[in-house]
């Protein structure tokens, strides 16, 4: 049962159509458009800028299909008031082919810059150097954590990592490669440890315990952990904030990928039994936990359900995107005012064997 007032829930969400509409208007206006909505607009035969004036009206629009993302030039999405400005490419993880990828400028700046907040001095001191041990190269977390780090006037070493290389092994089943491949990226963490002056850290569950296993995170001066990526159990949150980080070092949990941004998490309570809820970061991402046979209709509070993510920016707008994932929808909590998503783990994970690699 929500703790969050009606009045603030009600606020939330007059607030997110009204953010909406600037941004329909923003994606749909042939002064300010892209390619790309001006062109899906004209063949679609109907004007959002006309129909489109609450959350509830974005089930007109069909699902976001990612192959458009894979297929297109990048050019198809600028929008025409952006058109001659340089943008950031930035790639999802995906296994093998054509990558999607996403054009940006600024928007994870913003994205992070918020997410400053909600971090405690006390485990992410300014001023402290970070260690980001993950997937750096084309992705979006690369930039976004080395700028949430300067934010905080940090800087910030870097280990890197390439997801698809693991995936790609461990669905050939080269094991041993995977490990040896984990270990080489472990010890070039446990270096900087050893060697820098290092609070902040930046890693996958996975390799956060493998971490753990060759150094004393705390005694190496870690105080905070800002984990994201594969699937966090319950079962499993405990042993990271029990074992792993000795209930000593801050925790804080994150979904999020390149096409939404960052949801944070709420700290942990005793009634939570380590089951990790995350909010989106409303009004420029919105989450659902969708009926995966009936889309257009959400499940019940505390069930399982697919994750549709809508993303509204005036850089990036994507309506009714199906994650891969699924997860448990959880009522608002303060801070936020708006539905969460808990205990994430790929879609279909119960049905059948998925490959996360470590990331």
């Amino acid at each position: 049962m929500s703790t969050v007032p009606a009045a603030n829930v009600e606020e939330a969400k007059t607030k997110l159509d009204a953010h909406l509409r600037e941004i329909i208007q923003w994606h749909f206006s042939p002064e300010t458009g892209s390619d790309f909505w001006l062109g899906w607009a004209s063949k679609a035969g109907w004007d959002p800028r006309k129909e489109i004036n609450t959350i509830g009206d974005m089930l007109k629009f069909p699902h976001f299909q990612d192959e458009w993302l894979r297929d297109l030039q990048p050019e198809v999405w600028v929008p025409k008031k952006l058109k001659g400005r340089p943008f950031n490419i930035f790639e999802t993880g995906g296994t093998t082919g054509m990558p999607k990828q996403r054009i940006g400028w600024g928007d994870y700046k913003t994205d992070y810059e918020e997410f400053s907040g909600k971090i405690s001095d006390e485990h992410f001191p300014k001023g402290a150097a970070w260690l980001m041990v993950g997937p750096t190269g084309p992705r979006r977390l690369r930039l976004a954590i080395e700028h949430l780090a300067n934010f905080r006037g940090s800087s910030c070493y870097f280990i890197d990592l390439d997801p698809r290389f693991v995936k790609k092994v461990i669905a050939d089943k080269k094991f041993d490669v995977a490990r040896a491949y984990m270990d080489h990226v472990v010890d070039q963490g446990v270096t900087i440890l050893k060697n820098r002056k290092i609070a902040g850290l930046f890693t996958t569950p996975k390799l956060l315990e493998a971490l753990g296993e060759k150094i004393d995170l705390y005694e190496a001066g870690i105080r905070g952990v800002f984990c994201g990526g594969t699937t966090m159990a319950p079962q499993y949150v405990r042993y990271i904030v029990e074992e792993v980080l000795e209930n000593r070092i801050g925790f804080y949990p994150t979904y999020g990928n390149t096409l939404m941004g960052l949801a944070a998490s709420v700290p942990l309570k005793p009634e939570d039994k380590f089951s990790i809820t995350y909010y989106a970061p409303q009004p420029r991402a919105v989450l659902r936990v969708v009926d995966p046979k009936s889309t257009e209709k959400t499940v019940d509070y505390d069930q399982w359900g697919r994750v549709e993510l809508t993303t509204l920016t005036r850089e990036f707008f994507m309506p009714r995107f199906l994650e891969r994932d699924e997860a448990i929808r959880r009522t608002p909590r303060a801070p936020y005012a708006w539905d969460g998503v808990a205990e994430v783990r790929p879609f279909g994970a119960m049905e059948k064997n998925i490959v996360e690699g470590v990331y």
